[in-house]
């Protein structure tokens, strides 16, 4: 059961982010986002590294989100604050998300320690 649960993390930030990519009209990104969940049982090293560099750019595109965001509501006058602690730790969490493929566990179940 404590294994199934480091797949909590990872599958919602690749939903948040495949939401993300549909708020913006961009369905390859939301397919992108779903293949990479279903990709999640296969057990193989090169499945974990693809997930850390996926979720490491998809923080960087929450930071670049709040960033862009922050300006336009800068500019119009209108509060940022929130957006810019809510944004910003969701993009903690989509990071923190690559970090749980170096745990035990997950290193063991993508046979990283063999390469």
């Amino acid at each position: 059961m404590k294994k199934v649960l480091l797949y909590v993390p990872v599958v919602l930030s690749l939903v948040i982010l495949g939401a993300h990519f549909m708020r913006y009209g961009n369905s390859i990104g939301v397919i992108g986002a779903l293949l990479l969940i279903a990709l999640l049982i296969v057990r193989r090293p090169w499945v974990a590294r693809l997930m850390q560099a996926v979720l490491i750019l998809g923080a960087l595109e929450w930071v670049r989100t709040l960033y862009e965001l922050a300006q336009v509501r800068a500019a119009l006058g209108q509060p940022f604050t929130r957006m810019i602690i809510i944004l910003g730790v969701v993009a903690a969490i989509t990071f923190c998300s690559a970090l749980l493929f170096q745990s035990p566990a997950l290193k063991k179940i993508y046979r990283l320690d063999e390469h």
